[in-house]
């Protein structure tokens, strides 16, 4: 009760994002024409980072790759290392701002590369730039704290301001540096007025490390945003219980069912807004299949919110046949489950979705949490789009939001080590899940489901939860309308607390869900593997939660000993002690 008197009752839609920095930034910017700078979205661009000395200019370029994929280039053969890059980005001593250099950098502004230049030191040496045509950033001198701010100040993480500059040369008569806006979060774990980050830091500290004494869990990240800053991230033990690979911030996580509101969801909010599918037609007016079936005349708006009447989970593994899997791969085998672990062609096709379309509907209305749901929706969206769910997220949000790591099938594209391992499954795939979907179902849908399947950092999942905290806008780019967000994340059923794909707080305080001091602005989602991601329009905050509660085997310690609930309760502790 106090978590909700001592907050308040506020609408969702009435609470904007507010980007607060604490940061004070030195950093000039000059010349930016046209508004290059901060870049929008990020799938345009194939950008390699160019310095003299790697180690010298190591946090700046650590401060660029929290924004995008970047390829590190030295200064020697410089215009062939840049060839197959659209965007360069160059950091630098004043020192090494030479004659010939400046002429390189405008043969690649010929060749319709887009030049970023950070110089730091004497500014007199500005005046070799009278020609360029690129944004340049300037500071005074060099240190980790000036080079991290340029390199936000590139992406967005941080605005540049208005500042009177003594004049260096006839480009910068003004004298005036250029402002531009905070678009993306920032990184910079600085002290807070408004936030004790010691005490924070304590606070998280004494229970992850009480989840991973007790065995709740081998490892895990906490990622906690508040006015678009990163105020804690942290990882937190091992990739299992033998303790040989710490776990780290950059670790990717099977995200389970909050694969429902960051893959999904999206998807459908976005179909929604463009009149390409209407939640308030059935099912069948989407699926052919659905026709013939007793799911035909269930409104999307219903499946959305878990009141279509579904069974809540079929364990389709436990009726596979002889021959249906082998241990290797073949021409009638291709669907890979796990290491070492194929299944029959088309299984998902011929087999389980015609058994979730011929499945038990129970009266539409009451509240059921079922996983055929999101897979029913991810049939309508790749009907209406035809284009697979993975592309689509791919194309239209993860890509340009900057989201490196989110997806489906992460061991195509990333290393097996990078990756956090989940259960050793002992009754189906009988191996070691490293990268391969927890979920069986999902596993035996090609990795690609409605409800589960998305693997992601804890950064990626920061970056999704400011874009809905800032009403569908990230990167200054727009994703969805504001009112989609409303509607999608506000309380739209009349028999739970549930909005539109989203999870949200809890009206029974007795339940103290998500945790005993969140209010009625909260929504977000769980996952089975022990993640979670909670965003608070009230607070500006984003609170994430990731682990691999389910290795070496499943295990309810995580659940028994409250830990996601008591780490965002402790948040919130430190939120409200800086208010007073």
């Amino acid at each position: 009760m106090l978590g909700f008197f001592a907050i308040g009752y506020f609408h969702t839609n009435h609470l904007k994002a507010q980007y607060r920095s604490s940061i004070k930034n030195e950093t000039v910017l000059f010349n930016n024409i046209d508004a290059v700078l901060p870049f929008g979205k990020l799938d345009q661009y194939n950008i390699a980072v160019c310095t003299p000395d790697s180690n010298l200019f190591n946090p700046f370029q650590d401060q660029l790759f929290r924004y995008a994929t970047v390829n590190y280039v030295g200064f020697k053969n410089f215009d062939e290392q840049v060839k197959y890059s659209n965007v360069v980005i160059v950091a630098l001593k004043s020192e090494d701002l030479t004659t010939s250099f400046v002429e390189q950098l405008k043969q690649a502004e010929r060749n319709n590369k887009r030049i970023v230049l950070a110089v730091f030191g004497k500014g007199d040496v500005l005046a070799l730039l009278d020609d360029l045509k690129s944004p340049i950033l300037w500071n005074t001198h060099l240190s980790d704290e000036t080079q991290k701010n340029a390199a936000m100040t590139i992406f967005g993480g941080l605005s540049a301001v208005n500042k009177l500059q003594k004049t260096y040369s006839s480009t910068f008569t003004k004298g005036m540096g250029e402002a531009t806006s905070q678009t993306r979060i920032q990184y910079s774990l600085v002290k807070n007025d408004a936030v004790n980050l010691d005490k924070l830091g304590k606070k998280i500290d004494a229970i992850a490390e009480e989840a991973i004494a007790q065995k709740a869990t081998p490892g895990a990240v906490v990622m906690v945003v508040k006015n678009g800053q990163v105020i804690f991230e942290k990882g937190y033990g091992y990739h299992t219980y033998s303790k040989e690979v710490p776990t780290t911030i950059h670790n990717i996580f099977d995200l389970a069912s909050v694969s429902k509101i960051a893959g999904t969801t999206p998807v459908i909010m976005r179909l929604t807004e463009q009149g390409v599918i209407d939640l308030n037609k059935p099912i069948g007016d989407y699926l052919w299949q659905a026709k013939s079936t007793n799911k035909k005349d269930i409104l999307l708006k219903s499946v959305m919110l878990h009141e279509a009447g579904f069974t809540p989970f079929i364990p389709f593994y436990r009726n596979l046949k002889p021959g249906d899997v082998q241990r290797n791969y073949s021409t009638t085998h291709n669907v890979k489950v796990a290491d070492s672990c194929y299944l029959l062609n088309n299984y998902y096709r011929d087999v389980m979705w015609p058994e979730m379309l011929n499945s038990e509907v129970k009266p539409v209305g009451n509240y059921v949490y079922s996983d055929i749901s999101m897979y029913v929706m991810k049939e309508v969206a790749e009907h209406q789009t035809a284009i697979p769910m993975q592309a689509y997220v791919q194309d239209n949000f993860y890509g340009p939001l900057g989201m490196k790591t989110a997806g489906y099938n992460p061991r195509e594209r990333f290393s097996k080590s990078q990756i956090i391992p989940t259960e050793q499954d002992t009754s189906f795939r009988k191996v070691l899940l490293q990268g391969y979907v927890h979920d069986q179902g999902a596993a035996m849908a090609g990795g690609v489901a409605g409800h589960a399947g998305l693997f992601a950092t804890a950064n990626d999942l920061a970056i999704y939860g400011q874009l809905l905290l800032n009403k569908g806008e990230y990167g200054g780019e727009r994703y969805f309308k504001a009112e989609t967000v409303d509607q999608f994340t506000s309380k739209q059923s009349e028999s739970s607390r549930r909005g539109l794909g989203f999870d949200r707080w809890d009206p029974n305080v007795k339940n103290e869900y998500p945790s005993k001091l969140s209010n009625p602005t909260v929504y977000g989602h769980t996952g089975y593997t022990g993640t979670c991601i909670w965003i608070d329009p009230a607070n500006q905050l984003v609170y994430i939660f990731l682990s691999n509660r389910v290795h070496p085997q499943v295990s309810t310690k995580l659940l028994n000993l409250n830990i996601r609930s008591r780490i965002q309760d402790a948040i919130y502790e430190v939120i409200n002690e800086g208010k007073k």
